[in-house]
């Protein structure tokens, strides 16, 4: 599968648990390099402290019991009230 988009949870520094929806890709592989997958991720509650998960790397779990980890690149400032945030997977992706 190339691309996931529906539920997950990104899993926080401090342990707790923030559900949202994420739209992942598979980005293809480059010249020397091998395939990467990157994404989005838009927390349900508006309370959840994602802003701290900046620049931290981080599991995300999806529904089909898999778990990726991800480097939070940025909170995305073009969608910033709905606490979206920008995802580079590291490793083989969980979808």
């Amino acid at each position: 599968m190339n691309n996931y988009a529906g539920p997950a949870t990104l899993v926080l520094a401090d342990g707790s648990r923030a559900p949202g929806a994420v739209n992942l890709r598979l980005d293809p592989a480059g010249s020397g390099r091998p395939p990467s997958w990157s994404g989005r991720f838009r927390a349900d509650n508006s309370s959840a402290n994602v802003f701290n998960a900046v620049g931290g790397n981080l599991p995300l779990e999806l529904p089909n019991g898999q778990t990726g980890q991800v480097l939070v690149q940025s909170l995305d400032n073009a969608v910033s009230s709905t606490h979206t945030l920008q995802l580079l997977g590291n490793g083989a992706p969980p979808f």
